[in-house]
């Protein structure tokens, strides 16, 4: 019976805009451009500065979690996709601990779910453009320049929602979330790796470079495969009027914060260990019913629900992060609620405009910024401690959720399979047998792969990287899902019914 919390937003389900399913077979050339068109979109809106803001002022409550947002300050990217996995994060929640009641094989239940996932998100599309006007994130704003912002964020953030379904529903390749998440942080990278705009301001003690007011930078580019290039031209005389080159062991770390040699080694690790957990796999032997030669086998990788639970963790980390700075502002700005203080008490950087978290649960949850960063804290153990430990137990526990509100847990996989015409050799072709086969294995792998993902989540956060950990451990697990995905579509064009058959469920 479907609760009455998803029968009250059935309402407004019916009245959201909506991508329509395609009622044909979409070619792989087709999902391709789709796919850049929606792209193309997130770009420019990236980029494209909000009307009447100046993002220069005011106070930058997501600066944490920008990257795994897909967030760009003062443009229409603003909340980024915060909206969407917070929506899928508190339908989630709702559904794991039971508050509300969804049959998931029903599949009028399944769309009534996803539906108000949707409603739910633009609904927090609204509630976080208010917040962020109401919190000064731009500064202080007239009546008609709030309500011009709110127009322009709440727009915004409908079209994302619609970019995410549309992709989503089959006219594109993976889903609308990944595709900007693999976006914004491979962004981020290449512009660590050949940031040549910026130039550091500090050197090997002893340097003496060509500034005379601080004749210890280097005046090499921050970007590290930049300053490398650099030195080797300042090497061989070229580009010496900005200072002489430098010993090349300063490239190892350099001043613990700009980009060096060991955060792109941690980052070259991060995409190596991503890769071969992606590798890891139980195959279930498989054999067609019509023609029983042919053999197939179905994988269950040991990440089964792929990056999802880091996304939903952040998403956690994100919100409790932004409404702590809000309550903070708002209620206890001079930190003498001892209950208020437990969820967090901040100070404002006003030379970058951020909201550093001082003490109580905000505190150990910012993300750490590279072990370097985390050395001068005081409580640095506490924080990884802390971080960490929420982190894979919160990776562990959205696992095991979304096994059962995706559409993969065993009796999915079992109905999927006999529908495709498949049986395991030596067992009866029967669901409930099937069933129990699969229960064996995916509860299990699930709960171990969201285990094992978070440990590796937090190890890339403490270590630090070009760009967020989690951001490279998410865009490597996406690019992979991408190139298994075209892999798959060329694959499905060349198949049979058998074969086409089991790539619809894989």
């Amino acid at each position: 019976m479907t609760s009455t919390f998803l029968r009250a937003l059935s309402p407004f389900v019916r009245m959201m805009p909506e991508v329509k399913a395609p009622d044909r077979e979409v070619s792989f050339k087709e999902k391709i451009t789709w796919t850049l068109v929606v792209l193309v979109i997130f770009l420019i809106m990236s980029h494209m500065p909000l009307y009447g803001v100046d993002r220069t002022v005011g106070t930058d409550y997501l600066w944490a979690m920008r990257v795994i947002l897909a967030s760009t300050r003062g443009t229409l990217m603003e909340l980024g996709i915060g909206p969407i996995v917070t929506a899928g994060l508190v339908m989630q929640l709702l559904s794991g601990s039971k508050i509300i009641n969804v049959d998931f094989g029903d599949p009028e239940d399944r769309a009534l779910f996803t539906g108000g996932q949707k409603v739910i998100a633009l609904f927090m599309t609204g509630f976080q453009a208010i917040a962020y006007i109401a919190g000064q994130a731009y500064g202080p704003l007239d009546p008609t320049s709030a309500l011009l912002v709110f127009i322009q964020l709440f727009m915004s953030g409908i079209i994302v929602i619609l970019m995410d379904e549309l992709v989503q529903k089959g006219w594109g390749l993976g889903s609308g979330v990944s595709l900007f998440i693999m976006t914004n942080v491979a962004g981020q990278v290449i512009f660590n790796m050949l940031d040549f705009t910026q130039t550091e301001a500090t050197g090997p003690v002893g340097y003496i470079g060509a500034d005379a007011d601080n004749p210890q930078a280097t005046g090499l580019p921050k970007g590290i495969i930049a300053a490398l290039v650099a030195n080797v031209m300042r090497s061989f005389g070229i580009g010496t009027a900005t200072g002489d080159a430098v010993d090349a062991a300063w490239f190892v770390i350099r001043d613990g914060y700009t980009p060096s040699l060991f955060t792109l080694g941690i980052t070259f690790l991060i995409f190596g260990a991503v890769i071969w957990m992606e590798s890891v796999r139980v195959e279930i032997p498989l054999q067609y019913a019509k023609y029983r030669g042919m053999k197939a086998r179905y994988p269950i990788k040991l990440l089964y629900t792929s990056n999802i639970p880091v996304i939903l963790a952040q998403a956690l980390y994100a919100n409790i992060l932004f409404f702590g700075q809000m309550i903070w502002s708002s209620f206890n700005s001079n930190s003498d609620n001892p209950f208020l203080n437990w969820i967090g008490t901040f100070h404002k950087d006003e030379a970058s405009g951020r909201m550093l978290a001082d003490s109580g649960l905000a505190r150990y949850i910012t993300p750490p910024q590279g072990i370097f960063n985390l050395l001068t804290q005081g409580d640095m153990w506490l924080h990884v401690l802390v971080y960490s430990s929420l982190m894979i137990l919160l990776c562990w526990g959205f696992s095991k959720v979304w096994v059962d509100i995706s559409g993969i847990a065993p009796r999915d996989v079992s109905r999927q399979l006999l529908n495709s015409g498949y049986m395991v050799p030596g067992f009866r072709t029967s669901e409930k047998v099937m069933e129990r086969l699969l229960e064996r294995y995916i509860p299990i792998v699930a709960g171990l792969g969201g285990f094992l993902i978070g440990i590796l989540a937090a190890t890339a956060d403490v270590l630090g990287a070009l760009a967020s950990g989690t951001g490279i451990l998410l865009m490597v697990s996406i690019i992979k899902q991408y190139y298994e995905q075209i892999a798959k579509e060329q694959l499905s064009g060349m198949g049979g019914e058998g074969v086409s058959g089991l790539l619809g469920i894989l």
